[in-house]
């Protein structure tokens, strides 16, 4: 038994440690102490949970596990263990030679799990596809290890939770929540607006219609809010209506026909448009009374937005009005009395505005008395997002930043989060636009698409969002907030080593494989063989109590997710074949391999010979040794029918064996290459076909120094990456049926990802942590031939068993862990492709592609000035690190140049002039690069 990691517990009148086994059970550890001396040791096992690299126990009765892979959990300190009837186990106790100790693993009892951290780690492949059709792609990552391991589909957004959702009699087209007074915590109203009435419900333990609200019922309201100490106001077609506590109610008419279009509300203003575009202004005075101010104005274009600040706190009234015109402009209107209604400023629209807020954000979270800046959020009629800053003195406006949010017109409204104002801004999907942790978040909620929305407070729900979608009422609560994923996260048995996405299905084909493990089948029949043993072993007397014991033993399941599976010894291979649906994480397929089979690879191949059947071909390995690599029992590439049920959507797919080809190594890499199979089988490269009884071997390579770990194919090319070697470009020679190796690196890479970028060009990643993109020089020609009679001339020929032909390298980058999948994909609805990556380590990035000298310069000299400025924590030097194995080549470190946002004021400025540019530009650039491409 080996302990791993320890947690120490001290208080004035004891002290304990918890130290945890690599099986994962934990065991209090008590000193008994004569003055300075030890004088004994206690042990008692406490509870089991996975194995940790760190423990940490908090002074709060909290125990913090980091796991050692999966989720880090935080567990309550529910007992101390002082109390039950586990043995203690003891230094004073003599132990004759070959004696132990014993203890019996039993489920939680002195810990209870109160929360888990998200963690990837480890990430053994990733595939980026759209197979939920949600208009952005999903991550779907195979994570775990052992009986822990897991498919998870990460989606760019906030999780949400649904507390309430409750049908209304109609489609209402507007929400809004109210207090009743100003000091309030709490809401008190929700005020459902219809095409021809006004519903009023209260908010207490239930939700229900109240008729004495005072509220008018019989209009539509155009915007309600609580205003002064404890009045509210109605804004309707016809007027408004200032409800006060005592319920007298004073209402303002609209002259004439004209009716109000807009309005604009906070805790002590009013701002109404009439028809044919004239302002109306309304501000309360210090006796509670809400009076009209005697002048008004006539907009140069119809108005069809508008938006009121909220009131600072200590003063009298918000100074700015925001209007959205028809004219593409948005105007900033002083409401301060010496200029009442007079313009201050001007911004031209791309597109037309559909809605406006003025919101505060930017604010320390650690003072809640320090002042944020005033934005004005711009949301426009082609899906468009603008967010710019209004000046709190002169009301000017600058700093825009773009992002597109959806294929609808953009609606925008108030939230609260965390204390401070949040903009909700709702196109063919929700986003939420807040201030976390020191900066901006612009992320998208992962529901489904709202209409309307206002914030909501109560005591179960303090900071919520109540919406409406179609006719339903819904009240939500946004609970992780920074976070870029969440996760729904489906179970698998056995460690995932690679998948493969089945298009016309989208469904998932995985193959699952540990090491040191039993099979379903050969776990029962060891654990029927201990029973019988147990039984066998009894003395005359105990044969009864044995055979108790042994049922017990049987009926005993421990959960392996927890407990960890049993050891089987080296050499010992479980696997299993899966097809999973990943909308609902239904297993629709499993197919069990033999004990000692350990399956390696995977392709999905259309066979030319049968072009209307999909074929699953799986590259399986018997009597596997590791260390030394030894491959006793040869391989088998083990052919499967991929079936579906009428509707391949929805119906059942299972896999039909065909038949099974045996082969001299371990299949460690299969790839679908023009309507036939391509294997990487040891250090060889074979082309099969299809036979009736196993696969027809057609022609091979064996100039693979080592062992072919990826292969790939784009037309007649193939490329093959060697475990220890890097790449090796090969071209199939339709003619002469041969593989010829026509290019290769003149680096040694130890392989494990590669991406091909485009016909000559190629990304690839090693296990020391770096990715590298290898081009083919334009010189290169791959209309080489095989030489095997050795008469070719000698300056044709490579050099120690290489190619005559070399790739060149065009980037190299340290990204510090090793990367198990390279990706070329769209991570947002049309945003331009990226290169991305996943780490072992749980990691997600994104490299991406300059479209201009411009921007490159740019981001050099940001990258030189911050490693000057602003160099890593832990003193280690970044040029150095990132060209930890390889001098850093044409890739710029963007995690570092984000820091950028994060310096002092000063050192942004410094830097910011250094670049002949205002800090705020930079900002913009860090911006619009990241939104480009990714979130």
């Amino acid at each position: 038994m080996i302990f791993v990691c320890s947690a120490q517990h001290k208080t004035k009148s004891m002290f304990f440690f918890l130290a945890q086994t690599e099986q994962g059970d934990i065991f209090k550890i008590t000193l008994e102490t004569d003055e300075d001396m030890v004088t004994e040791i206690k042990l008692k096992y406490f509870d089991t949970i996975p194995v940790a690299i760190s423990m940490c126990v908090l002074k709060t009765g909290f125990l913090f596990v980091a796991s050692e892979f999966g989720n880090h959990c935080l567990y309550q300190i529910a007992r101390l263990g002082e109390e039950d009837e586990e043995p203690e186990f003891s230094s004073a106790i003599p132990l004759e030679e070959g004696d132990t100790f014993f203890f019996a693993p039993r489920p939680l009892r002195n810990l209870l799990a109160v929360e888990e951290l998200d963690s990837l780690s480890p990430a053994l492949g990733c595939t980026i596809a759209d197979l939920a059709n949600e208009d952005t792609p999903q991550l779907y990552v195979a994570c775990g290890r052992g009986p822990r391991s897991c498919l998870r589909v990460l989606r760019h957004g906030l999780e949400v939770s649904e507390m309430a959702v409750s049908e209304l009699p109609g489609n209402p087209n507007a929400v809004w929540t109210v207090k009743r007074k100003a000091d309030e915590d709490f809401d008190a109203y929700i005020i459902v607006s219809f095409v021809n009435a006004t519903l009023v419900l209260s908010i207490g333990e239930t939700v229900e219609e109240v008729t004495d609200s005072g509220f008018l019922g019989t209009t539509p309201t155009l915007s309600c809010a609580q205003i002064g100490d404890d009045a509210l106001v109605q804004v309707y077609p016809e007027g408004i209506r200032h409800i006060r506590a005592d319920k007298r109610v004073n209402e303002w008419r609209t002259p004439g026909k004209k009716a109000i279009v807009k309005c604009a509300v906070n805790q002590r203003q009013v701002v109404i448009a009439l028809t044919g575009g004239e302002l109306v202004y309304f501000e309360m005075d210090p006796t509670g009374q809400l009076n009209e101010y005697t002048d008004r104005r006539d907009m140069s274009a119809d108005i069809i937005c508008m938006s009121l600040a909220s009131v600072p706190t200590g003063e009298q009234r918000s100074r700015f009005l925001a209007v959205g015109l028809a004219d593409s402009t948005v105007r900033i209107i002083s409401l301060d009395p010496s200029d009442c209604l007079s313009p201050l400023s001007m911004q031209a629209l791309p597109a037309t505005p559909e809605s406006l807020s003025i919101v505060e954000m930017g604010a320390a979270e650690s003072d809640p008395g320090s002042q944020g800046v005033l934005y004005l959020n711009i949301g426009l009629q082609n899906g468009v997002l603008l967010r710019t800053v209004l000046d709190q003195v002169t009301g000017d406006l600058s700093d825009t930043r773009t992002r597109y949010l959806g294929s609808r017109p953009v609606k925008l409204f108030k939230v609260r989060m965390q204390g401070s104002d949040a903009a909700l801004a709702m196109s063919s999907r929700s986003w939420l636009s807040y201030y976390y942790q020191n900066r901006f978040h612009l992320t998208p909620l992962s529901y489904e698409t709202l209409e309307y929305a206002s914030g909501f407070s109560s005591e179960q729900c303090p900071e919520g969002i109540v919406a409406i979608s179609t006719n339903t009422l819904r009240i939500l609560a946004l609970e992780k907030l920074g976070a870029v994923f969440n996760q729904v996260s489906t179970p698998l048995e056995y460690t995932p080593r690679k998948f493969v996405v089945n298009q016309e299905t989208n469904h998932l084909i995985i193959i699952e494989t540990d090491h040191n493990a039993y099979t379903e089948k050969m776990k029962h029949q060891r654990k029927q063989q201990m029973a019988e043993e147990m039984v066998e072993a009894a003395g005359e007397g105990e044969q009864e109590l044995a055979a108790e014991m042994a049922a017990a033993f049987l009926s005993e399941t421990l959960p392996e997710a927890v407990f960890g599976s049993p050891k089987a010894g080296t050499g010992m291979w479980a696997s299993v074949i899966r097809v999973l649906s990943p909308s609902d994480g239904q297993t629709l397929c499993k197919v069990a391999l033999e004990q000692n089979e350990a399956a390696l690879s995977l392709a999905l191949v259309r066979f030319a010979s049968q072009p209307d059947e999909q074929y699953v071909v799986v590259g399986v390995a018997r009597d596997l040794q590791l260390n030394p690599r030894v491959c006793r029992g040869g391989g088998l590439l083990i052919v499967f029918r991929l079936q579906h049920g009428e509707d391949p959507s929805v119906g059942a797919a299972y896999l039909e064996r065909v038949h099974s080809t045996p082969v001299e190594d371990a299949p460690s890499a299969l790839c679908s290459f023009q309507g036939r199979l391509l294997a990487g089988i040891g250090k060889c490269v074979r082309l099969y076909d299809l036979g009736r009884k196993k696969l027809l071997r057609k022609c091979e390579n064996k100039y693979i120094p080592n062992i072919v770990v990826t292969l790939q194919s784009m037309g007649s090319r193939v490329l093959a990456g060697d475990v220890q070697e890097s790449f090796f470009f090969l071209r199939y020679k339709r003619h002469e049926n041969q593989l010829v190796i026509f290019a290769d690196d003149s680096v040694p890479r130890w392989v494990t990802a590669s991406c091909i970028l485009d016909y000559d060009t190629v990304a690839g990643a090693d296990k020391f942590g770096n990715v590298s993109i290898i081009r083919l020089p334009p010189s290169i020609s791959d209309e080489v031939d095989e030489d095997p009679t050795g008469v070719k001339a000698l300056w044709d020929r490579g050099w120690l068993g290489g190619s005559s032909q070399k790739a060149e390298v065009i980037a190299n980058f340290h990204i510090g862990e090793t990367v198990l999948s390279l990706q070329k994909a769209t991570l947002i609805p049309g945003g331009s492709e990226s290169l991305v990556y996943t780490t072992l380590s749980g990691t997600v990035g994104v490299l991406v592609p300059f479209t201009a000298h411009e921007d490159h310069d740019f981001f050099q000299h940001l990258e030189m000035h911050m490693r000057a400025e602003n160099p890593p924590l832990c003193g280690r030097d970044h040029l150095s690190f990132r060209s930890y194995y390889f001098p850093v080549k044409n890739v710029i470190d963007g995690d570092l140049s984000e820091q950028f946002n994060s310096l002092d004021p000063s050192k942004q400025k410094s830097i910011a002039e250094e670049l002949d540019r205002n800090p705020s530009e930079v900002s913009k650039k860090l911006e619009d690069i990241r939104t480009r491409y990714a979130f």
